[in-house]
């Protein structure tokens, strides 16, 4: 039981069947039209960049690109007010040193990690407690 003595979270994480890239446009860029379409997408814009995150197939060459991800979608809804969904799921994998990529929507997150570390990670978030379920 954690320390606050609430019980485990219990996540259940469904695997996205696709492999992933993130890539990184500038701050004034277009959105690009490869970026939509099938798969999660995410889009994001700073003062400093455009990032991209989409299946690995649709970007094209020349683009700054860092692919070979693999993603996992937290099966939710969640509530705005739920407490200690994601730091339920990141501590484990961080305690066996994958690194992660976390994106979240209105009703959930999605987690990310490279596709050579995706094994390992499914094996940690299910010693942790959580359930990891194919598409």
């Amino acid at each position: 039981m954690p320390e606050d003595g609430r019980p485990p979270v219990s996540i259940t994480l469904r695997v996205l069947p696709e492999t992933y890239a993130v890539s990184r446009l500038g701050p004034d860029a277009a959105i690009p039209h490869w970026a939509d379409g099938e798969g999660f997408v995410s889009i994001s814009r700073t003062g400093e960049e455009l990032s991209i995150l989409c299946e690995a197939g649709r970007v094209p060459d020349g683009v700054r690109v860092d692919a070979g991800w693999s993603g996992f979608q937290f099966v939710g809804p969640f509530a705005f007010e739920e407490t200690g969904i994601a730091a339920a799921v990141l501590e484990p994998l961080a305690a066996v040193g994958i690194g992660i990529f976390l994106v979240s929507t209105f009703d959930t997150d999605y987690l990310f990690v490279k596709t050579e570390n995706a094994g390992r990670a499914a094996e940690a978030l299910t010693a942790a407690g959580h359930v990891v379920a194919a598409v």
